[in-house]
This record gives C-alpha cells, structure tokens and sequence, in this order.
C-alpha cells in the first residue's frame, strides 16, 4: 500500500543551465556538480563501470570512451586519472552542445591531453559505429524526454563495443528533498539551488529507463539503482 504518492515528472521543464547564463554563473554551477558528484559518489559509480567494462581489452591497447553531454568534464578527468595511476592508455572524446559550457571544460582540462573536447549534440554525435569502446553518460538523460531518451541510448549503444555507462538522478520525493536540502548545506550558487531539485524531477525512474533501454534496443544492459546517493545506473553486464 503506497503512502506517499510517487513524484510525476517534470515534462518540459527547463533549467538555468541550460540556457543563456553570465560566464561566471554558469562555471559555478558546474563546478557545484563536480563537487557533489565528488562528495556523494556518483562519479566513482562511472568510474567504477567503466574500469571494469574496459578489463576486457588487451592492457596494452589504447582504451577510447566518449562522455555525451561532458559538461564540465568531471568524469573524463576522473578516468583519465584513473588510467595514469593504473598505467593504462586512454582517450576521452567528450562531447557538449553549449560552447559557453565546453569554455568551462576547456579551462579544467588543460592539462589532459588525453581528453578532446567537442561541440557535438549528443542525439548526432560524430561517431560510427562501435567506433570507440565505452560510450557513457553523466547527468544528461534527465534533460531529454522520452523519444529523445530513445535516440539517445540507442546512438550510445551504436558507437561503443565494449558498452555503455548511464548515470543519472532517481526521480524520488526523497530524492527531491535531499537535493533541495544538499545544494543548500553545501552552499552551491543561484543555478544550482535551482536547477538541482528540478533535475530530480526530470528524472526517470529505474522502470522507466529499463523500458528506454528496451525500446532503444540496448541489450545485456542492468538497471541498477543506488539508493543511498538516490542514483540509478544502465550499464552492459
């Protein structure tokens, strides 16, 4: 028996980020993300999914991943750091439509050559097929609605070998209140106090991107759901 009704998703919605915003404005907002996606564990969860799927390659070829809606580039310097600790060749792609946002990439990754950023929308990205070996995706899926979603996905499932990565919000009331709570105790700025608890209900819910997954004909791909940092991940098993 439910209690509390479940939250509807916000259909439609727009957030700050993702229209004109002031240079500054808009380098804090994304520097909010990177550290909440430090401080709760999202961006190790990639991490993590993308060290394993790419174990299965030769240690002594150069490993390729494309990071679809990049933002900041957070997680491409996460990986990066992760391949020089562990001796591994990499190269990230990572892509972004807004140029004001890749000028903020542009300034936190100068010192990774490993990583290539590029202006690209996420639903054409420049990629054939199985061009590169993981495809993953980090606070984007929220931002597309459902046949977007769909033209997402299966793109991702197109250009990766190895698999895919999708990390993103839990649309929860829970999710919600902690958001709203999180971006405050943390002091993050103007955008992200808004943006943050409007992402949540953006969200999907893990049955729900489990029926995107279907439907862009991702296979061998789990839904996994991380209650304590109210995530969920669809990653290749």
């Amino acid at each position: 028996m439910r209690f509390v009704r479940p939250l509807s998703r916000a259909a439609g919605a727009v957030e700050l980020l993702d229209g004109p915003a002031p240079f500054a404005e808009r380098a804090r907002s994304l520097a909010d993300v990177a550290r909440l996606n430090g401080a709760f564990g999202g961006r190790l969860m990639t991490v993590r999914h993308v060290r394993r799927l790419l174990a299965r390659l030769p240690a002594d070829r150069i490993a390729t991943v494309v990071d679809l809606g990049t933002g900041g580039g957070d997680i491409p310097r996460a990986l990066v750091r992760w391949a020089r600790r562990a001796g591994r060749s990499i190269r990230v792609f990572a892509l972004d439509l807004s140029e004001p946002t890749l000028e903020v990439a542009r300034r936190t990754v100068a010192s990774y050559p490993e990583i290539t950023l590029l202006r690209a929308d996420a639903l054409a990205a420049p990629f054939r097929k199985h061009a590169v070996d993981v495809a993953i995706s980090s606070l984007t899926l929220h931002h597309l609605e459902p046949a977007a979603a769909i033209t997402y996905l299966e793109a991702m499932g197109a250009m990766a070998r190895e698999g895919v990565v999708v990390n993103d919000l839990a649309r929860s009331r829970l999710g919600w209140a902690a958001m709203w709570l999180v971006t405050r105790l943390f002091g993050c700025g103007r955008m992200s106090r808004h943006d943050g608890p409007l992402s949540v209900r953006r969200a999907y819910t893990a049955d729900e991107v489990r029926g995107l997954c279907a439907r862009a004909g991702l296979e061998g791909v789990a839904v996994r759901r991380y209650a304590p940092l109210l995530r969920l991940c669809a990653v290749t098993e």
